[in-house]
């Protein structure tokens, strides 16, 4: 793990091989830590059980960024809509279809009237996610409608990773088909119409109580 980007407790975390599936709880586990370091003042507000306001100024930008239709993009577009960014990438085997797939259940259960946030998935793959791949990839069944892939650079994915505390590294193993995986934080950030965080998910939380929570949040 890069040592400019993230504290010395995820850096020992990052550093021990972890599950073929690309994220484990220890990384999940570090993510949290990096959201807590942020500097500045957090607020968090209890709104209902399993929904809390989780502001932190430092989160969200800015980047810069390729959308899967090849449009270069910052945070700026995607202001004036709540969006729900995750991090990932194409080749990854469980962690991030399942949870596509959850955020794509969570918003079918959003209440009546309520706008369903865009759902934002940056790569951490620089290597094969072109914009052609992630236009393939979010196009896929049970994934949210309003779904767009975001690529660039290595430079410019390690930046939009820091603007987020998102720690993500390679992992070669030539044993396997694709070659190598990614390891990344799995976090779902709520970004509010200024793209401001107003709360984060983990991967185990349900679809319901998501949908709850983007609903309350509204």
């Amino acid at each position: 793990m890069r040592s400019d980007t993230t504290p010395s407790s995820v850096e020992r975390h990052a550093a021990d091989r972890r599950a073929r599936n690309g994220v484990t709880a220890a990384l999940l586990a570090g993510a949290a830590i990096l959201l807590a370091a942020c500097g500045g003042q957090r607020t968090e507000t209890a709104i209902a059980p399993d929904c809390r306001t989780r502001a932190y100024p430092e989160i969200g930008g800015p980047f810069s960024l390729v959308r899967n239709d090849g449009v270069r993009v910052t945070e700026a577009d995607f202001k004036g809509s709540r969006t729900l960014v995750f991090f990932g990438f194409t080749h990854c085997p469980d962690v991030c279809p399942n949870t596509l797939y959850a955020i794509g259940a969570a918003l079918d259960q959003l209440p009546e009237g309520t706008e369903p946030p865009v759902t934002a998935l940056i790569s951490v793959d620089p290597e094969r996610d072109t914009p052609e791949a992630m236009s393939a990839y979010v196009a896929s069944a049970g994934f949210p409608a309003k779904t767009v892939g975001l690529t660039g650079t290595e430079e410019e994915l390690r930046a939009a990773s820091r603007a987020f505390a998102a720690a993500f590294q390679r992992v070669d193993d030539p044993a396997s088909r694709v070659g190598y995986l990614v390891d990344h934080s799995a976090l779902i950030y709520l970004m509010d119409e200024n793209w401001s965080l107003q709360t984060f998910f983990t991967p185990d939380t349900r679809p319901s109580a998501m949908a709850a929570c983007i609903a309350a949040l509204g």
